[in-house]
């Protein structure tokens, strides 16, 4: 097993360094403080939602910023490689005690091809996929995957920005031209110049996601599998544990494990999956991409497990054991787009824990996160339902639950846990689950 720590020891840590100042700064900020660590923060927006927890440097204080701290991380993956080199520089030095996560995985990260790459050499399944770089070659991507496909740039774009759904052979002009622009670097999508990548579309069942934390010693604990469901591109709601994957679990853990240590990865790391049938029919899970960063999808880990994702990654970066990665609680998380709901009404409900990010309100702006741990876990639909009916961007929500009856749903969350039932012939289901989930331990 290797090991991170190559970075020589010389003082003892007492601040933090994190690239980045959004909610995963802050809530990264919030975990480090009763371990007795301070935090500072590069970031352009001095208001930004970690400054009330620390100083905030602007990216033109960078010197600034490196005598500030002891050691860095980052809360965001298109953080520039080269200020991460400069701080890893530094750490190689002697002067600072270390760069997490390495370089690598912030390269890997940024770039699509690589990553896709990566998994299949690693012997983790994908979609398959084809480098683009021409209209030409667009046209020879969607005759060999078959239509339709996902056009994407390689680099840059989150929350669904810089994708194209290619149906019809009429959408590939219409995708080139409003993708081209990557390839040269030009424009707004991304500020490298990088292919495209062309990906098969795939029949998939559920989004599902796995966190795992590895230690400079080379210890790795991973969470339960969850669910994640979007909303115009956008992460609206986390189920923890994910209903009915305990089959796929074991996989999921191995995948994330080869990638650290294929990275000799230093922090948590989010990687998303898609489940879907093999060509045997089998349930499986395809590798889709990797966050190496604190994740939305693990934000429900701050009530909902034993060490949340925040104090691990924390953990991690100053060289403290891990702690245990246990489901404490079923619980589902919801992020809060756009505009805010009245708090009171939200925490009138039982179970309900909310996270502001003391942001200002702006169309799908992740602004909040609520999360529902109610005592007795068959009232979870039931809480769901009552916190989407307050609020004001229901992100799709009430689709699902804005016919449950809110006052009893017992037989709503049976007839759900009967759709969810594991196809492996194990029968999870939200009545079943355990305050504390059995889990394949690393």
């Amino acid at each position: 097993m290797t090991t991170a720590n190559a970075y020589p020891v010389t003082q003892t840590i007492r601040t933090i360094g994190i690239l980045g100042g959004g909610q995963l700064g802050m809530m990264l900020a919030e975990a480090a403080m009763p371990l007795g660590y301070q935090c500072v923060f590069l970031e352009d927006n001095p208001e930004c939602p970690a400054s009330l927890y620390g100083h905030v440097f602007h990216s033109d204080q960078l010197a600034d910023f490196i005598a500030a701290a002891d050691v860095f991380t980052l809360e965001f993956e298109n953080t520039p490689t080269s200020t991460v080199e400069q701080l890893t520089s530094v750490s190689k030095s002697g002067s600072k005690q270390g760069m997490f996560p390495p370089l690598i995985a912030l390269d890997i990260a940024q770039d699509r091809l690589k990553e896709k790459q990566m998994f299949n050499a690693l012997d983790i399944a994908t979609v398959p996929f084809m480098e683009v770089n021409s209209e030409a070659e667009l046209k020879q991507a969607c005759e060999a995957l078959g239509l339709p496909i996902v056009l994407k740039t390689s680099r840059g774009g989150y929350d669904g920005k810089g994708q194209f759904v290619i149906k019809q052979e009429s959408d590939i002009k219409t995708a080139w031209l409003a993708l081209k622009d990557a390839v040269s670097g030009k424009g707004s999508l991304t500020p490298t110049p990088a292919p495209l990548i062309a990906e098969g579309f795939i029949n998939f069942n559920r989004e599902v996601s796995i966190i795992a934390a590895r230690a400079q010693n080379g210890q790795i604990r991973c969470y339960d599998l969850v669910e994640n469901h979007h909303h115009h591109g956008i992460l609206a709601k986390t189920q923890a544990p994910a209903v009915g994957t305990s089959h796929l679990l074991q996989q999921a853990t191995d995948a994330i494990t080869k990638i650290m240590n294929h990275l000799d990865y230093v922090g948590v790391m989010a990687l998303e999956l898609f489940v879907t049938k093999d060509a045997r029919g089998h349930t499986t899970i395809l590798a889709n991409e990797i966050a190496p960063r604190v994740h939305n999808s693990g934000h429900w880990s701050i009530e909902g497990a034993v060490t949340s994702q925040f104090e691990n990654h924390i953990r991690a970066v100053v060289n403290l054991p891990l702690g245990d990665t246990d489901n404490v609680h079923p619980a589902i998380m919801v992020n809060v787009l756009g505009q805010y709901p009245d708090i009171s009404a939200v925490l009138n409900i039982d179970g309900a824990h909310y996270h502001s990010y003391h942001k200002a309100e702006r169309d799908d702006r992740k602004i909040a996160h609520i999360t529902l741990m109610p005592n007795d876990v068959t009232d979870l639909e039931s809480a769901m339902a009552k916190l989407v009916a307050v609020l004001p961007n229901k992100v799709g929500l009430d689709k699902e639950y804005g016919n449950i009856d809110t006052h009893s749903n017992t037989a709503d969350a049976k007839a759900k846990n009967d759709v969810l039932e594991d196809n492996s012939g194990e029968a999870d289901s939200l009545a079943e689950l355990s305050p504390k989930t059995e889990k394949a331990k690393k």
